[in-house]
């Protein structure tokens, strides 16, 4: 079969983070001083002591340089030049003069940017030399090449990070940290080696190192926590505690579980670190809500306090008055008490006439239509109008002017009854009728 194709540093030798993090990118500064205004023509020469000294000006001012401050005036050759120059750095290692020595530490990290043969080795040399102004001066050298060459000092670093002096033991560690920026891969590897060893400053300071790099180590940096939180010194396991916030950002599940174990140890620090990492993770996660629950009825107070002030994020104003209800037949302390008995306080039920009105639904809107006929009748709509000074407007308001009666309308007659007379036709106008003359009256 075929075997996976890894993309490995060549520095390093480790896989190739195709993540979205990202490395900080470690340069070398190089140093400036009056040798940098050395001719070119005459570095290389006092470099390898073939003249003995040369003037210059800098700053207004004659500066007269030896074989020392050509060698630092090394660090400014490229391309071509650069072979000349690093054979000129490893003959300065080889020099009687501390001062030289001295100064070709100081440049090494500058050539080894751009030809890095031997110059470590000859570090781990200088390390132990007989000068004390040469072994500070390694010391310096390691903490600033060891983000940019993890590889080249990984064996020097380790045996500086457990020096006796506490020089070359601060250096090595001020190293480590710029290397938590470049390569965390690399730091997790002397971390785990750090955290077997028997005294317990090393492993503080490894712990120390877990925050720095729990967001961009990966899934090793869960192990090492883990090894941390059950290390037998308690410094260590509060340390590694704390870094579970931080996780808890990135992976929930994760420091939920080493939560529930932090809860559970013996120091209320490590505990309290634990209960900060539950109210970082999401609240819907049924685990940190179990967790939670129990913890309010822990015996520790600072962790119940804890609890007891997240369960208004976990449920709603039911369940929550129910639960602390609950909570109250058995708590004794009274900050704790008057924070459960406003989560049961339901201003609804028990609260003042203005507190319950609060609580009450608000009237539907009324329609624009509806308000246009009742202004038109002359009847107010929604509250009652105010003054400027806020005083109530008691007078009537204007009724509209008197529109003339409509006259009466004629309505449909109701039923009349009709006489014998009527319906034959008979009539009562006789009188009326005037007699005809050839009528006679007998």
């Amino acid at each position: 079969m075929v075997r996976e194709y890894i993309a490995r540093d060549p520095r390093t030798g480790l896989p190739l983070n195709v993540g979205r993090s990202k490395k900080a990118d470690k340069k070398i500064v190089s140093e400036i001083g009056p040798w940098v205004s050395i001719p070119d023509a005459d570095v290389l020469p006092l470099a390898l002591g073939e003249i003995d000294a040369v003037q210059s000006r800098y700053l207004d001012k004659t500066h007269t340089h030896h074989q020392a401050a050509g060698v630092r005036a090394l660090g400014r050759f490229s391309g071509r030049l650069i072979h000349e120059a690093h054979a000129a750095l490893m003959l300065a290692f080889e020099q009687d003069d501390a001062d030289v020595r001295v100064a070709a530490l100081d440049v090494l990290p500058e050539i080894a940017v751009r030809k890095s043969n031997e110059l470590f080795d000859w570090l781990s040399v200088l390390l132990d030399d007989d000068d004390a102004n040469v072994r500070s001066a390694a010391s310096r050298c390691l903490a600033v090449t060891a983000p940019v060459f993890p590889s080249a000092v990984e064996t020097i670093l380790g045996n500086e990070l457990r020096s006796a002096h506490r020089q070359r033991f601060d250096a090595a560690w001020k190293g480590l940290n710029g290397l938590c920026e470049t390569w965390p891969e690399v730091v997790v590897h002397h971390i785990d080696t750090l955290l077997l060893e028997e005294d317990p400053k090393l492993r503080r300071k490894a712990a120390g190192l877990l925050r720095r790099i729990v967001q961009r180590g990966g899934s090793p940096v869960w192990d090492l926590i883990s090894w941390s939180l059950n290390d037998e010194d308690v410094e260590v396991r509060r340390i590694a505690a704390k870094t579970l916030p931080s996780l808890a950002k990135k992976e929930s599940r994760i420091a939920t579980a080493f939560a529930e174990r932090a809860m559970v140890d013996a120091d209320s620090k490590v505990r309290l670190s634990g209960i900060k990492a539950l109210q970082t993770v999401d609240t819907d996660h049924g685990r940190a809500r179990e967790l939670v629950v129990k913890g309010t009825k822990s015996t520790d107070l600072q962790v119940r306090k804890a609890c007891v002030d997240l369960l208004p994020r976990l449920f709603g104003e039911d369940i929550l008055r129910t639960m602390a209800a609950d909570l109250l037949k058995t708590e004794t302390d009274p900050n704790i008490i008057a924070s459960l008995n406003e989560m049961t306080f339901d201003a609804s039920i028990d609260g003042t006439e203005a507190q319950k009105n609060a609580q009450l639904a608000p009237a539907p809107a009324v329609p624009a239509i509806d308000r246009e006929i009742a202004e038109a009748h002359g009847k107010t709509v929604g509250l009652q109008p105010t003054r400027p000074d806020g005083s109530p407007v008691t007078e009537a308001l204007p009724k509209p002017p008197d529109e003339p009666a409509p006259a009466p309308q004629p309505t449909a007659g109701a039923y009349k009854a009709v006489s014998q007379d009527e319906m034959m036709g008979y009539t009562d106008d006789f009188d009326d009728e005037e007699p005809d003359d050839d009528d006679e009256y007998f």
